[in-house]
């Protein structure tokens, strides 16, 4: 019994050990986990500091290390400059030139600085988009760090220390408002028998670069999908161009191409600058149009221009490719007695490509991007790829198969370079230009095959040539090109010079001209065959009242029985409304001549027409008309020139 009361005393106080040596083992572990987390701790600290193991740095070394830090910041910032004024570039991409097709390079060149477009029209006629994306601009301020972190020491120097640099390393992160830059290069700096080392720097810039890039990229994407800017462009086309449109007149419109081109570049500048984001920033004024604010769904807190220069690069390029353009008056040659009016309908279909630069600033950064707006046909550019779009160059022109030699000559059989371009079916190719050598001006190029194409030759100074040849085989083509004359018009009614409104017509086989008098009062003509045909008009009030017709036609019938051409009379009402015909016929005539190149070269032609009574009614104006068709006019070259 005593025994087995010893044995069982000897169990108790084993197992209250045991329970003590658990306790005792749990505390030290946890006395260990904190040791462990004090101790990564305070590694943490100091490797971010730069200073692990290492004594922390001298109080008179630390103008020495602010100073390179702030070298480090001061670096960065001329990176983030260089960045925001280039749309996100600091190394440009790979240059691309414009071509006569679209004179806009890969950069827009904005006071000496190369601005990259974001999209752009390639020479080749392919749509490139160049944005860059944010791991981009953060890669591009890392290598431009790596390359130029040179601090200058030299002060420094000649107050005794010595440092030594090894080579950074930099890492960069792009935040909205800020960018943090983190630079591993080791510095060494001695004074005398005190020295300090560290490995790991970071300093951090307050910017808004990446707000506005952000902004930059809403604002791309945005015309991409929704074309606004193509809007705003389509909108100064129709209010400063002719483009579609009727006006009630008998005599004919007639529009300078150059006027036209040059009053679009200077109304496209203050109505690309009007334009405004919707936001805090920009505030509508008291009646004030919202006409001209884009709503990006968000309220922008940033300055937002847009901006054009007429300077700038720019494509307008009108249809039909006339100079001057001219809108002919329907009525007077099917009969005005009949018709009951005369009016000019005109259309004019234009390709109208111009750069715009978006600027965003907020504080102290400016962030700049510039895109193509591009009209084409009238109509906004739609299906802008990531990379590129649609070929816009015609199908034939992609299968130039078949060599063809060209020689281009003047009247003397001297050489003449020209530009050589190929029509085939409506469609045309830029083939080359043709370059002396050897007293030869040629061409050694492939064309697309045709048969019965023509060959297009272009030269300064020379009317243009259109050449019949057929390229299905191997073949040269020897082109005389025309001198053009610049000849100084005269132009009399009866006998006496005039101011009235005149258009005078020049047609050949090689060359047509039109002459508005009297804004224009010389031509460019080259030898040949013309027809010439002159029409004066002068002020009328002449009042056609408002009419209502009914015209019947006959119209296939509804149904089955239009199958098998069955018709019934349909009716409806012509309202044609009252007009005052404020300039009508009144002189003219037609002729037909030869140009020899001995009268074109004196430099003057003086035309003489009959006047005829200026009409006071609709059978006046019809039968000035009839006359006109058998009218002859004067025409005589003289000797001297204004």
């Amino acid at each position: 019994m005593k025994n087995r009361l010893n044995n069982y005393n000897d169990f108790k106080l084993k197992k209250e050990l045991n329970k003590k040596g658990q306790f005792l083992r749990a505390q030290i572990s946890i006395f260990i986990i904190l040791a462990i987390v004090i101790i990564v701790g305070i590694g943490i600290y100091f490797v971010v500091r730069g200073n692990l193991f290492k004594p922390s740095i001298p109080a008179d070394f630390e103008p020495v290390y602010n100073y390179y830090l702030s070298c480090v910041q001061e670096q960065a910032e001329v990176g983030i400059s260089v960045l925001e004024s280039k749309g996100g570039y600091i190394e440009s991409p790979e240059f691309s030139p414009g071509s006569e097709y679209m004179p806009f390079s890969s950069q827009l060149d904005f006071f000496g600085i190369g601005v990259p477009y974001w999209y752009y029209i390639s020479e080749n006629g392919v749509m490139s988009e160049q944005v860059p994306s944010k791991s981009n601009i953060q890669t591009q301020l890392k290598t431009y760090l790596d390359n130029n972190l040179n601090c200058n020491f030299n002060e420094f120097e000649q107050q005794g220390f010595i440092i030594e640099l090894g080579q950074p390393i930099t890492d960069v992160t792009l935040a909205d408002n800020e960018v943090s830059v983190s630079v591993n290069q080791d510095i060494s700096i001695n004074k005398e028998d005190v020295s300090w080392t560290a490995n790991s720097h970071s300093v951090s810039i307050i910017t808004n670069l990446g707000k506005l890039y952000n902004l930059a990229k809403k604002i791309y994407n945005q015309e991409r999908t929704d074309n606004f800017l193509e809007t705003y462009g389509l909108d100064v086309l129709r209010l400063y161009a002719p483009v579609d449109g009727v006006e009630f007149t008998c005599a004919p419109k007639v529009w300078n191409p150059q006027t036209i081109k040059q009053e679009l570049v200077i109304a496209l500048e203050p109505n690309v600058q009007a334009i405004k984001l919707k936001g805090d920033y920009y505030i509508l004024k008291k009646n004030e149009t919202s006409y001209f604010v884009k709503d990006l769904g968000e309220n922008i807190d940033v300055s937002a221009n847009f901006l054009y220069s007429r300077n700038w690069p720019t494509k307008i390029a009108i249809y039909p490719d006339e100079n001057p353009l001219i809108a002919e008056s329907v009525g007077p040659a099917q009969g005005l007695g009949a018709l009951g009016f005369c009016y000019v309908p005109y259309h004019f279909v234009y390709d109208f490509a111009y750069p715009v630069l978006v600027q965003l600033s907020s504080g102290s950064d400016m962030f700049q991007f510039p895109m193509i707006v591009v009209i084409d046909k009238n109509k906004p550019l739609k299906g802008l790829a990531a990379e590129s779009i649609e070929d816009i160059e015609p199908e034939l022109c992609k299968y130039k198969v078949q060599e063809i030699t060209v020689n281009t000559y003047d009247i003397n059989l001297d050489p003449v370079e020209a530009d050589i371009s190929f029509e085939c079916l409506e469609e045309k190719c830029n083939i080359g230009k043709t370059n002396i050598s050897e007293g030869v001006a040629v061409l050694n190029s492939n064309f697309p095959q045709c048969y019965n194409g023509f060959i297009v030759a272009k030269a300064d100074g020379y009317s243009n040539k259109r050449y019949l040849f057929s390229t299905i085989s191997l073949g040269s083509a020897d082109i005389v090109l025309d001198k053009l004359y610049n000849v100084d018009i005269n132009l009399k009614v009866d006998g006496q010079n005039t101011s009235d409104f005149g258009i005078i017509s020049f047609n050949s086989a090689e060359t047509t001209a039109v002459v508005s008098w009297p804004s224009q009062k010389s031509v460019n003509l080259s030898a040949g065959e013309y027809f010439v045909s002159v029409y004066i008009y002068r002020n009328s009030s002449i009042y056609i009242p408002a009419t209502n017709q009914q015209k019947c036609v006959e119209a296939t019938k509804s149904g089955l029985l239009g199958l098998f051409g069955a018709t019934e009379e349909k009716c409806f009402d012509l309202n044609i409304p009252g007009q005052v015909l404020s300039n009508v016929i009144a002189g003219g005539g037609k002729v037909q001549d030869y140009f020899i190149e001995s009268l074109l070269e004196t430099g003057k032609l003086q035309i003489d027409v009959d006047a005829l009574p200026v009409p006071k009614t609709l059978e006046d104006i019809q039968s000035n008309y009839n006359l006109l068709e058998v009218k002859s006019i004067n025409i005589e070259f003289k000797n001297e020139k204004n």
